[in-house]
């Protein structure tokens, strides 16, 4: 299965509903609910067994997922704005939160678990040219340069990522109601 082609053809994601998945350690799709099927265009045969990388938009840099699987590595939740790329090659902006699983007996972690609501138009508005910058970086200097433009820009905001974040989505009253939610209905 080839990878789309991106177009200029955005879907605009029901503020009311929510998209979850859920990979093995190493970002195997293991579960997607009826939205996620929906709006990746992908059925449930062709997203079950395949790489979470399967709708990985080109415009997000490779960096951020870096970060992310660090993080999640970890066992550490981390919330960042993505860009994902539908099977027709269209694409969809989310706010996305991980939860990983630990085995209590091994301490490894067995699973990640993806919440992801539509990002906030002002979100996506703010993060689209930084991402933008860090793409253009990592093409003339790698990962490694875009990493270190990404730590300048958040030290000069005297911000972690996680608040950057925190402040661009405004994640807190029913934003952070809705993932605390959907992490008790999955756990």
């Amino acid at each position: 299965m080839s990878s789309p082609t991106p177009t200029k053809n955005e879907i605009k994601l029901n503020p009311k509903r929510y998209i979850v998945s859920k990979t093995d350690p190493k970002g195997i799709i293991e579960y997607g609910n009826d939205y996620f099927v929906e709006i990746s265009g992908y059925s449930e045969a062709e997203l079950i067994g395949r790489p979470h990388s399967l709708i990985r938009h080109p415009d997000m840099p490779k960096v951020v997922f870096k970060m992310m699987w660090d993080r999640i590595n970890k066992a550490q939740n981390i919330m960042a704005v993505v860009k994902n790329l539908a099977k027709d090659g269209s694409y969809y902006w989310v706010i996305t939160e991980f939860e990983p699983k630990v085995d209590p007996i091994t301490n490894e972690i067995i699973s990640h678990t993806a919440f992801r609501k539509a990002a906030p138009v002002k979100a996506v508005e703010t993060i689209e040219p930084i991402y933008k910058k860090l793409i253009e970086i990592e093409k003339e200097a790698g990962m490694e340069g875009s990493e270190k433009y990404l730590r300048g820009f958040l030290e000069e905001k005297e911000m972690t990522y996680d608040e950057f974040v925190d402040q661009l989505v405004g994640n807190k009253g029913i934003f952070k109601i809705f993932f605390t939610a959907m992490k008790k209905l999955f756990s």
